[in-house]
């Protein structure tokens, strides 16, 4: 076997003394300076830091060892850490591992995502939307709209109304909230303070005052949000991320969460539940301009699915199929997130040829992972939907496409970013027609995440299109419609034969346990005896007579919390029985 390569040999800009690499990287553009690296050095280079050495990674095979969180943990660091220290305290996306807290927020978070409270959020969702698409059939047909600008309107109401009942009214604003601005202002100190030596970040005293100014007004709103839902009591909002935050309780420790972590949360999710979705919307427009055949489709799919509908339903956005494609191509090309940190647990070797010591940073740059040639094919650097149709990825490992981080620590929200995403895109395609009168280029604008800058365009009113207004929108809730839609068919009433039937689920956000109740409910009515049950109460052995479904989801690759055990003892060779063969899996 050959000598593995030393950090100190990975190849890389050579860097000055003191401030090392820190003035080969363009400040406005960091990713796309990295970007431009990596086309030049290769799937890993190295780059000096006055902190010590970092290494940038893209190549798929790499990525894969990084993506193995038994070998690598997420890094807080660069700009992360600068917006941890300057505002968002420990939230989700800013915190540790190790951090207790964020196991325990983790845990109690999960359910404000799950399938049930995606349906609940879709009027919300349409009463922003709504509101979008007002503002923009009434332009006169010589006024611009800034991509952007709206967008970010549009998320960051959306966040705040679906997470926290609370109302932005950016749309009813000439100018952005208070709490935008103070946002914008920390997210761009945190990443220009990623790029400076210490000494510089202490000498800009005004700079840092600002941010003190920031960070204190937006704890002032959220913890006024805090009081005000606190003295609802039982009779305020339970289901949506702040009354799961106030009322909910960690199942492994029996512990809450404190209310300085609860802001911690809330100001982290505005940041990072409006900027990454905000940008996807455009950067899929943009793509969209550029090339007709691909808008023609799909504005075919919609009006195919929506029709004249006002108000999608939540099944019929998630039969948008071919939309939620353009959508992820457009985040393979351009994540909004463009990059996530990674340390080693312990000295390792990756590629089996790069040295890597223990706790060294390592930046998967994955804009230049979801251009690698060797995954994504020689049309790689192009737009094309098909890349990311559902049978393309499956045949692909699900470390080749990382738009929302890794693992235990992947983004927690990209299922209401999507949805919200393809809900948005898809009613702006039923009413417009996009007007490219100044043939924009793209540009890119970076804080913590990326988003084109500058993006104009003019719209029309599709006139062939009529949309059929309803009088009134519907009220939270009537996502629950939807669900009943979807129940399965009544089962008649047989002969009860009393056959043993085992249903047990692995589930995190409740749909694999509800897919495995209706299971267990039709088994009963079919005559079965039924014992329904999650996989860890059920270890040390499948049952030997009769039947077992199991009912089981992964999450991020991982077994959900109530199947870890069970998954572990099914791995092990030593435990293996006969047993599965009377088994039926449904994943």
């Amino acid at each position: 076997m050959t000598e593995p390569v030393r950090i100190e040999d990975i190849p890389g800009p050579r860097g000055l003394p003191v401030v090392g690499n820190i003035f080969d990287i363009d400040s406005a553009s960091p990713f796309e300076s990295l970007m431009g690296m990596a086309r030049e050095y290769g799937p890993i280079f190295r780059l000096s830091t006055p902190a010590g050495a970092r290494l940038i990674v893209s190549g798929a095979e790499l990525v894969e060892e990084i993506c193995d969180d038994s070998r690598f943990d997420k890094l807080v660091g660069g700009g992360l850490a600068n917006l941890r220290e300057g505002g968002a305290g420990s939230g989700l996306f800013t915190a540790d591992t190790t951090d207790p807290l964020w196991r325990r927020a983790h845990n109690i978070l999960l359910s404000p995502f799950s399938l049930q409270s995606m349906q609940d959020y879709m009027p919300m969702m349409l009463d922003l939307a709504e509101q979008l698409m007002a503002k923009w059939e009434r332009l006169n047909p010589d006024e611009e709209v800034d991509v952007p600008a709206d967008m970010t309107r549009l998320t960051l109401d959306t966040i705040a109304l679906c997470g926290f009942g609370y109302r932005f009214n950016s749309f009813y604003r000439d100018t952005l909230h208070p709490f935008v601005s103070a946002m914008v202002r920390t997210l761009s100190e945190s990443q220009r303070r990623a790029r400076q030596l210490p000494i510089q970040t202490r000498l800009r005293i005004r700079a840092q005052r600002q941010i003190e100014e920031d960070q204190a007004f937006m704890n002032d709103l959220v913890d006024q949000l805090i009081a005000e839902r606190r003295a609802q009591g039982a009779e305020g909002e339970t289901r949506d991320l702040l009354g799961r935050m106030l009322g909910g309780v960690d199942r492994e420790t029996g512990e809450g969460l404190p209310d300085e972590n609860i802001r911690a949360q809330c100001i982290t999710f505005l940041i990072a539940g409006h900027e990454t979705t905000s940008g996807l919307l455009s950067f899929a427009l943009y793509s969209l301009l550029k090339d007709p055949e691909v808008m023609q489709r799909a504005r075919a799919e919609v009006d195919e699915v929506l029709g004249a509908t006002a108000l999608p339903s939540f099944e019929q956005v998630h039969r948008l199929r071919y939309v939620t494609q353009i959508l992820n191509e457009a985040l393979r090309l351009w994540p909004t997130a463009p990059g996530f940190n990674r340390r080693p647990l312990r000295d390792t070797v990756i590629g089996e040829r790069y040295a890597i010591p223990k706790g060294t940073p390592l930046t998967v740059l994955s804009p230049m992972l979801h251009r690698d040639r060797s995954v994504w094919g020689p049309d790689a650097e192009e737009f094309n939907p098909d890349h990311v149709a559902s049978e393309a990825l499956a045949t692909l490992s699900p470390n080749v496409f990382k738009p929302f981080g890794t693992g235990q620590r992947a983004c927690i929200g990209r299922q209401f970013a999507l949805q919200e995403a393809v809900l948005v895109l898809g009613m702006l395609l039923q009413r417009f027609e996009f007007v490219d009168h100044e043939n924009y280029q793209l540009k890119i604008k970076t804080t913590l995440t990326m988003k084109p800058d500058d993006f104009r365009i003019q719209v029309r009113r599709r006139a062939e299109r009529p949309i059929d207004h309803p009088d009134a929108a519907p009220a939270r809730g009537d996502g629950q419609v939807a669900a009943a839609a979807t129940e399965a068919p009544a089962v008649l009433a047989v002969e009860r034969h009393g056959t043993p039937l085992f249903v047990l689920y692995g589930s995190n956000l409740g749909t694999a346990e509800g897919i495995a109740t209706k299971l267990a409910r039709e088994g009963t009515e079919r005559g079965f005896a039924v014992t329904v049950g999650a996989l860890d109460d059920h270890l040390g052995g499948l049952p030997t007579d009769g039947a077992t479904i199991l009912v089981c989801a992964s999450y991020n690759g991982m077994p959900p919390e109530n199947a870890a055990r069970f998954c572990a003892w099914l791995r092990d060779p030593a435990t293996a029985t006969d047993a599965c063969a009377s088994t039926m899996c449904v994943t």
